[in-house]
């Protein structure tokens, strides 16, 4: 009778841990973007992080690595919640985007955290890296591509749209009426007319017959 191979040591995460551990890892990344947004990177200790989300500290280099890398994904996500919003979509409806998102208090975290000082050189320069490569995919959206004429004009254009929707975002959270109060559906005019201005036609690949 032939003996059964032992078995062995490796084992598959069954589906319920795995939806375990991706609930866990949210819970660390939703603590981490309000205490980042309300202290700044320096003074957030990881350990309050974790007790706000109920988890041990250790799962913070578990799922992270360090610090820095659950502060880099707390930014990451900032920035994937726009650019889902803007990957698709032509340049003609970024000001409905931007009012969309500029609107939601739910966003306000988000996007503070992208502009608040961190503290931290190295997290200071992730969040700049951030940035900038997020205002690059806006400028492509538009039209850019690296490297060739009127390339840096448009980059730069692009960045003072992104600029824009942060601004918005920290007056609104400082109460400054009436732009605190406006509502998403009133602020879209005044953004088309500024996203048009900053970013006319002939900008956006709309060139007359023959250029």
């Amino acid at each position: 009778m032939t003996a059964s191979p032992p078995p062995t040591s490796t084992q598959v995460p069954s589906p319920t841990r795995r939806r375990d551990s991706a609930r866990t890892r949210q819970r660390l990344l939703d603590a981490a973007r309000r205490h980042f947004a309300r202290n700044g990177y320096a003074g957030t200790p990881v350990r309050e992080i974790a007790d706000e989300a109920g988890v041990n500290v250790s799962l913070v280099n578990r799922y992270f690595g360090s610090k820095e890398g659950l502060f880099a994904a707390c930014l990451t996500e900032a920035i994937d919640g726009l650019r889902h919003t803007t990957a698709d979509a032509p340049p003609d409806m970024l000001p409905s985007i931007i009012a969309s998102e500029v609107a939601d208090p739910g966003h306000y975290e988000h996007l503070l955290l992208l502009v608040r000082s961190s503290g931290d050189e190295r997290a200071d320069q992730i969040r700049i890296e951030v940035l900038r490569n997020y205002g690059e995919a806006l400028a492509a959206r538009a039209g850019w591509q690296p490297d060739v004429p009127d390339g840096e004009d448009l980059l730069l254009r692009a960045q003072l749209v992104l600029s824009t929707a942060i601004g918005m975002v920290l007056l609104r959270s400082a109460g400054l009426h009436p732009l605190a109060s406006t509502s998403e559906q009133s602020l879209v005019a005044p953004l088309r007319d500024l996203v048009n201005a900053v970013l006319p036609p002939e900008q956006k690949g709309e060139r007359p017959n023959g250029v």
